[in-house]
């Protein structure tokens, strides 16, 4: 029998991590943070990371796990993670996976199945090289031009995976998108998309911004950057929240550019996030407010 596993996705902003405690109050969970910038130590106003209020109230798991200079794959997610989900199962516990990573989940849930198709290192070399010059949006708008299904699905950092569809393309005439694939887990899951109207969604997500000045984050980026000698190509210096600074510092854009910067690139993210967890399998879309349905779905789910 496959065990059970709660999982919580959705846009940035939209209160996955009060939903979370909450499930893992009334249902003897531990929380396993799904969030590509979380991982990291000291990286705790951009990410909006659990407070430490908040991890009292319930156990968390992969936070803090990095230096800020460390580099993390979607792999290593998926071992470090089914390796904590493990740990809670031996414990008489429900595991509840929460984060805005739709790649991590993803991988978490299925195998990491890049097609089977031939390879080409000298394609892929090529490829590789591009993205090291021009960025990994460059990829993946020039996926989109010829597999625009495939290139919505991917994030601009997911370098692999986006020379792979194109590797795929050129190789066979093939899209990436038209092979289908059968996604089963090894879990026996219960994925929530945690969802808003798209106005308060905003709203929500512009007065974060806002708060998370206030509480400092301009010299929590002032300090990551000058104590680790970091820069604009380390992972964790590319999320948002911590990219923006490096025009404000170098005097390209003003403070208050910054801010409306950096809630701008937020709402995309968010936007992207809300397409992925929609093509997920087997997800039920609920409203943030609708607690109350959430809690009596899932108490149906453990039972089943």
């Amino acid at each position: 029998m496959r065990k059970k596993l709660v999982l919580i996705g959705g846009p940035t902003g939209v209160g996955k991590t009060k939903l979370a405690i909450e499930i893992a109050k009334l249902f003897n969970g531990e929380i396993i943070s799904c969030d590509s910038v979380a991982i990291y130590k000291q990286l705790d106003i951009g990410s909006a990371k659990p407070t430490i209020l908040e991890q009292q109230q319930a156990n968390h798991h992969l936070i803090d796990i990095l230096e800020p200079f460390e580099t993390y794959s979607v792999a290593e997610y998926k071992k470090d993670a089914k390796n904590v989900i493990e740990n809670i199962y031996k414990n008489n516990k429900l595991p509840i996976v929460v984060g805005g990573t739709g790649l991590y989940m993803k991988g978490l849930l299925f195998p990491l199945e890049l097609g089977n198709s031939d390879k080409d290192e000298v394609l892929r070399a090529k490829y590789h090289k591009l993205a090291e010059e021009k960025g990994g949006k460059y990829l993946l708008d020039y996926l989109g031009s010829f597999d625009p299904e495939s290139a919505q699905k991917l994030h601009e950092k997911d370098i692999t995976r986006i020379i792979r569809a194109i590797e795929i393309y050129e190789l066979t005439g093939i899209k990436k998108s038209s092979i289908k694939t059968e996604l089963n887990s090894e879990y026996d899951y219960f994925l929530i998309f945690l969802n808003d109207n798209r106005k308060d969604l905003y709203n929500r997500i512009n007065n974060r911004v806002e708060e998370m000045f206030n509480l400092g984050l301009e010299t929590e980026v002032k300090n990551l950057i000058q104590n680790y000698n970091l820069t604009n190509s380390n992972q964790s210096m590319s999320a948002i929240g911590y990219k923006e600074f490096f025009d404000y510092f170098d005097n390209k854009i003003s403070k208050s550019e910054l801010i409306e910067k950096i809630k701008l690139n937020s709402r995309h993210y968010a936007k992207r996030q809300i397409t992925w967890f929609k093509s997920m399998p087997k997800v039920k879309e609920y409203n943030c407010k609708n607690t109350s349905q959430i809690l009596e779905d899932i108490k149906k789910f453990l039972n089943d």
